[in-house]
């Protein structure tokens, strides 16, 4: 029975406020709303929502007849070839990115925003390296470049292709590659 009373003396209390509420004119305001941030749109900022990329690997025959087999991120898109692997922490040993472009030429690449070091592996179309960089140094606005015209760079972990006896010359295979769009 106390129990039945206290429901009906809360049930009352509550009727109550909100008929004050009422008479008092002025509805509950609602909480003020958070600032929307906009979309990050810089590719080159550190926040920018990057969609994942397509999935492949090249294989690379060393100097002694081995072949190493490298996972990498495909960039074929513009937006992909200037992300790179900007602010990536680290990269695994058989980790890379192998970025795609339209046609064969001199490529040229920086490290703005790139805290690792990388070793650079220029390919021709006929799929050869035709020149390394080794061991590009972090966060420089420097252009590397092997002067030679290549369609395909691969980056992968600093110093790698000294450990694994990949040299200019190597010929080199593409698993996953040839249905990726290449965008100009």
């Amino acid at each position: 029975m106390k129990a039945l009373v206290r429901g009906v003396v809360l049930a009352g209390s509550l009727l109550l406020a909100g008929c004050q509420q009422e008479a008092q004119g002025s509805p509950p305001k609602p909480a003020p709303a958070a600032p929307v941030k906009p979309p990050v749109t810089d590719v080159n900022a550190e926040d920018y929502p990057m969609q994942p990329l397509p999935r492949g690997h090249v294989r690379l025959k060393d100097a002694y007849g081995g072949v190493h087999r490298v996972e990498v991120e495909i960039a074929a898109t513009r937006e992909a070839r200037t992300r790179g692997l900007m602010w990536r922490k680290e990269l695994a040993d058989g980790k890379g990115m192998l970025f795609l472009f339209p046609h064969e030429e001199v490529q040229g690449f920086w490290m703005r925003n790139t805290l690792i070091p990388l070793d650079m592996l220029f390919i021709s179309s006929d799929l050869r390296v035709v020149g390394i960089v080794s061991r590009a140094q972090p966060k420089s606005l420097e252009s590397r470049s092997v002067g030679v015209p290549s369609q395909y760079v691969l980056e992968v972990p600093g110093g790698w292709t000294e450990k694994v006896g990949v040299r200019t010359g190597s010929t080199v295979q593409f698993e996953g590659v040839s249905g990726v769009d290449i965008a100009p």
